[in-house]
């Protein structure tokens, strides 16, 4: 013990220090107490900053658990006896609110999940809340006879907003790979879809009732949203070819500049053609610009979910105008060669947030994501639609 205390010792002592200026010497001397005493100073300092961001990393620790706690408690599973006491209070009310349920139910499945295969129409597996709910209804028919059609009714549709769940979960899971499989981020889409959501409140079973909370319904509403903007998302990736010709003369990235011979970034690919080779949309979206556009000459410009836009340029004739919406492979113009151009060719760009992208990850997309995309811009386009 005293060995560390000597040691402590010996790094407080006495220290002088001498300062020339205009041929004078001064001497500052710091004494050995004075080093102690600002070291102490800084430790408390130091001490008492750790404690204080101990403290408020705890309380806010403590804060979310609650929180979370009380969020659990709000979205918990209504008990047999509760159920009763609904029942029981009024069951013309009950029915009604059943009856909109269903409604609601059916609605949802025409709306998502009207093309599903037989695979996955199939019923899940019985799960510990499907046999917590057959108990359930035991309990509530036997204690309120006349709402024994209802309460069967009620779970019937619990079942299905649980299968319907699963399967939107599934879906969501296949149109995330395939985004991925494009090199962009299903979550960064995901938010972007997030932030562009509004409208007026309104009840769902109307004013002055009962807050639904079945964390069931409400997982359901959330699966549901999540799927629709994954494969609205996947639906407006371009990956449909913009000319009606297959022979690229350049590529994305870095090339030498065909006007003046040096080191050029080139921002999309290049597709040689005859002047008057049909141009066509790549993805469903709406025309931002279509006109003369300085060295690309003429040029359209479609906007596409997400923040993507496709670009074409070097164009000799337009079949759009601004603000016209367009659908995946429709004729949007003609190749030419206006702008800086030494031919007749195709200037084609992806642009993500304003940010050039290489357009060929798109355009040599696997088979399988391309089947995952048209289901999902299929079901886009049905429920745009209705």
């Amino acid at each position: 013990m005293s060995g560390w205390k000597d040691r402590i010792a010996g790094w407080f002592i006495d220290r002088e220090f001498f300062m020339r200026a205009n041929g004078q010497v001064r001497f500052l001397k710091i004494s050995a107490q004075l080093q102690r005493r600002t070291a102490v100073t800084l430790a408390s300092v130091i001490g008492i900053w750790l404690l204080v961001t101990v403290g408020m990393a705890i309380n806010q620790m403590t804060v979310t658990a609650q929180r979370l706690a009380l969020t659990e408690q709000e979205a918990k599973v209504e008990s047999a006896e509760e159920r009763v006491a609904s029942y029981r209070g009024s069951i013309d009310e009950v029915t009604k609110d059943l009856e909109r349920r269903q409604e609601m139910l059916e609605s949802l499945g025409d709306q998502y999940l009207g093309d599903l295969s037989e695979t996955e129409a199939q019923a899940p597996a019985a799960s510990a809340d499907s046999r917590a709910e057959e108990k359930a209804v035991k309990t509530i028919s036997a204690m309120v006879p006349e709402a024994a059609g209802l309460v069967r009714i009620e779970a019937r549709q619990i079942r299905f907003a649980e299968k319907m769940t699963k399967m939107a979960q599934a879906r969501t899971v296949k149109a995330e790979a395939a985004i991925r499989q494009f090199g962009l981020n299903p979550e960064i889409l995901a938010r972007r879809a997030r932030n562009a959501q509004g409208g007026l409140f309104e009840p769902f079973f109307g004013k002055g009732k009962k807050d639904v909370r079945d964390p069931r319904f409400l997982n359901l509403a959330a699966a549901l949203g999540r799927m629709d903007a994954m494969e609205r998302a996947l639906a407006a990736i371009p990956t449909a070819m913009p000319a009606a010709s297959m022979m690229m003369s350049s590529g994305f990235g870095y090339r030498s500049d065909p006007f003046t011979g040096g080191g050029a970034m080139h921002a999309g690919l290049d597709f040689k053609g005859p002047v008057g080779t049909p141009i066509l949309a790549a993805a469903k979206g709406k025309v931002v610009l279509a006109g003369f556009n300085g060295g690309y000459g003429n040029t359209i410009e479609i906007r596409h979910a997400n923040g993507l836009v496709t670009r074409y340029a070097h164009l000799s004739g337009l079949n759009v105008r601004r603000g016209q919406m367009v659908d995946r492979g429709v004729q949007i113009g003609r190749m030419g060669s206006t702008g800086r151009s030494t031919g007749s060719h195709l200037h084609f760009e992806v642009r993500l947030n304003g940010q050039a992208i290489n357009p060929r990850k798109f355009l040599e997309a696997n088979p399988d994501v391309l089947k995952v995309q048209t289901v999902a811009g299929n079901r886009a386009d049905s429920a745009a639609k209705e």
